[in-house]
């Protein structure tokens, strides 16, 4: 949705992330395509590689040890000042 708010933006004659703050949700690689680009402010990651993490869970009931009541997920926050140097790290 971010994408195609910064192609509204830009078609109404504005400067995305810098007329308009831009956020996005999921941290995929083209907000970060976008965020080197200067289009976007800031990507908030919601992942959808939480195998590793459900697995561990999985794991440590089976031995029997106590499951935690709230499990964080591995996620970050990234601005666009961080985008060129994390684009290569993302898997999806």
């Amino acid at each position: 949705m971010a994408i195609g708010a910064i192609q509204a933006i830009e078609e109404a004659g504005l400067k995305p992330a810098k007329d308009i703050t831009i956020i996005s949700v999921d941290a995929v690689k083209g907000a970060f395509e976008a965020m080197i680009a200067g289009k976007l402010n800031v990507s908030v990651e919601c992942s959808p590689l939480l195998g590793p993490q459900l697995m561990a869970a999985v794991k440590d009931i089976k031995a029997g040890k106590p499951l935690q009541k709230r499990i964080v997920t591995e996620e970050g926050i990234f601005p666009m000042e961080v985008a060129a140097s994390e684009f290569p790290k993302r898997k999806y």
